[in-house]
């Protein structure tokens, strides 16, 4: 089965237990001889029939990790549009503001950070909320190895791949753009 942390999307496959096969439960339908969610959420299994129920998005509080895009840069901060807060997608229009303050980049050398080597607008980047900014954003940071750009496009329109913790090269042209990356997961 699935670990109790798999989040499943609507229409994704559901891998089926070992044993009898299951009931179908509420979020769960059959299609092509395949189990598949029909709402975002976990499976569980309810005695002998597999559920799924609904996962509701919440605001971003204090540790939690989001995703979001970067919108406007200044040379003091980058403003960012959450969109995913602890894994959970929020609902469209349901954008939060979040600001990167250059003292929350990196956990070392703060003085010397520049916010245009570290991000650019359109950049996706995992961060996480250190606290509530003013009355419409939250602060974030990336001062962990895990935390940073995860998905960059450049110049030439390719998707950039990164090749250190302050790089990514794009893989048309081969030129190297500055970025405060995050850490691929499972490296």
């Amino acid at each position: 089965m699935t670990s109790e942390s798999d989040i499943f999307l609507p229409g994704q496959p559901i891998p089926l237990p070992r044993g009898p096969a299951p009931q179908l439960g509420p979020g769960v339908y059959s299609r092509n001889s395949l189990l598949r969610a029909s709402l975002l959420g976990v499976p569980r299994n309810d005695g002998s029939a597999l559920t799924i129920s609904r996962i509701r998005p919440h605001p971003p509080a204090p540790n939690s990790v989001v995703l979001g895009s970067v919108t406007r840069l200044s040379p003091l901060q980058a403003m960012l549009s959450i969109t995913v807060v602890d894994g959970v997608p929020l609902p469209s229009g349901e954008e939060f503001t979040g600001v990167i303050r250059t003292q929350d980049v990196r956990a070392t050398e703060k003085d010397k950070v520049k916010i245009a080597d570290c991000f650019r607008g359109g950049d996706v980047v995992r961060g996480l909320v250190i606290s509530l900014g003013d009355a419409r954003s939250y602060f974030v940071t990336t001062a962990r190895n895990d935390l940073g750009v995860i998905f960059a496009t450049s110049e030439a329109g390719a998707t950039m791949e990164p090749i250190s913790w302050q790089e990514m090269r794009c893989p048309k042209t081969g030129k190297l753009e500055k970025r405060k990356c995050a850490k691929p997961e499972n490296v």
